[in-house]
């Protein structure tokens, strides 16, 4: 195991669209989603410890999550859990953790992932990064790694790759424009090119690499914590990134940097991505019934219904009749009865409760 390797799990967010599971006090990241016995934040850290030391991961979450991602992964030391005391999106998140990096190991390869993905097939997934940590070493680029879309999703990111491959990387491919979250004839029409590819969120680069892509395009992020250096693994480290975060431009890194660099990359896979972004993408991926239902919950009764997805308590029973791709979702104070073709809609509707109903429900 290369001891330059490291990892950054980005692990801040509320998961909105999956509410009503989802909730600020215990976000997706750290459930049980898809009843496998470990939760999301778990499951990711056991995916990247054969290739980075357990010393070299770094968490960046949310203040109100240490204690949740300490129970979790009893393995990372509290010095490792990097806290924002607000959201700022993915950049300043990625500029904090590079800054942690940079005082331990200036020569570090870096991978940064969400939390909250499920890789299917973990063997070809592992090979994938070997790879890319490989052609990142070799140079300055950044690298993102992109899924064969399988289907005209509306929900992600897309990116368009040249025509020709990097030499010596058959998989690896120049981008040439990134899209955000397309409508359905856009998508459609994504799909059939071959030319486009989903942006998965996770990416590969070496730190020297994306420190100076920060200086060339997000210049103000990165002085910040460049005037906090010093303090940074010291007792006054969380005081002062208390300080500075609220001054971060609140921006994601595909926005800050990616969609503005040159040196961008693409490795082109497919080793059973979801990003679990909507129940619509949990139904995908959970086993179904003769009608095609997928049910979490042992007293759970289904008439005359079909593709519907019902995630309830064991303790309750849920009597469904005559509906058709639903979703059902109940959790102890809280009931969603929603289309599934609606689903997107979720988002919003946490706001309107939120406003209507007070944060208990949310």
């Amino acid at each position: 195991m290369d001891k330059n390797n490291y990892c950054v799990i980005m692990a801040g967010g509320v998961g909105s669209r999956f509410w009503p599971l989802s909730k600020h006090k215990q976000p997706k990241q750290f459930l049980d989603i898809l009843g496998t016995g470990k939760t999301l934040i778990q499951m990711t850290f056991e995916r990247f410890a054969s290739i980075c030391p357990v010393e070299n991961f770094f968490i960046v979450t949310n203040a109100n999550y240490k204690d949740l991602v300490l129970q979790q992964l009893p393995n990372i030391k509290e010095d490792q859990v990097l806290l924002e005391p607000i959201r700022r999106n993915t950049a300043p998140c990625i500029a904090y953790a590079n800054h942690k990096i940079q005082k331990r190991n200036p020569k570090a390869s870096i991978i940064v992932t969400p939390a909250d993905h499920l890789i299917l097939n973990e063997t070809k997934f592992l090979s994938v990064l070997s790879e890319g940590i490989q052609f990142v070493q070799a140079g300055n680029q950044l690298l993102t790694l992109g899924i064969h879309p399988s289907r005209p999703e509306t929900g992600y990111g897309y990116i368009q790759v040249a025509n020709k491959a990097v030499k010596d990387y058959t998989n690896v491919y120049p981008v040439k424009t990134f899209t955000e979250k397309p409508h359905l004839e856009l998508a459609k029409i994504f799909q059939e090119s071959g030319e486009f590819f989903w942006n998965s969120g996770i990416f590969i680069w070496k730190l020297s690499a994306i420190q100076e892509e920060f200086n060339k395009y997000l210049p103000d992020v990165n002085a910040l914590f460049e005037s906090i250096f010093e303090k940074l693994d010291t007792p006054q480290e969380q005081e002062v990134i208390d300080e500075i975060y609220p001054e971060c431009q609140n921006i994601s890194i595909d926005y800050g940097i990616l969609e503005k660099s040159e040196n961008v990359f693409v490795y082109c896979s497919e080793f059973g991505w979801s990003d679990l972004g909507t129940w619509g993408s949990l139904y995908e991926h959970t086993a179904k019934d003769s009608n095609q239902n997928a049910i979490q919950g042992e007293n759970v009764m289904l008439y005359e219904s079909k593709n519907c997805l019902v995630n309830v308590s064991n303790g309750k029973l849920v009597v469904v009749q005559g509906l058709k791709d639903y979703i059902v979702v109940e959790t102890d104070n809280t009931l969603l009865i929603c289309p599934k073709r609606d689903e997107q809609e979720i988002k919003k509707i946490v706001n309107d409760v939120k406003i209507t109903k007070g944060k208990k429900f949310i």
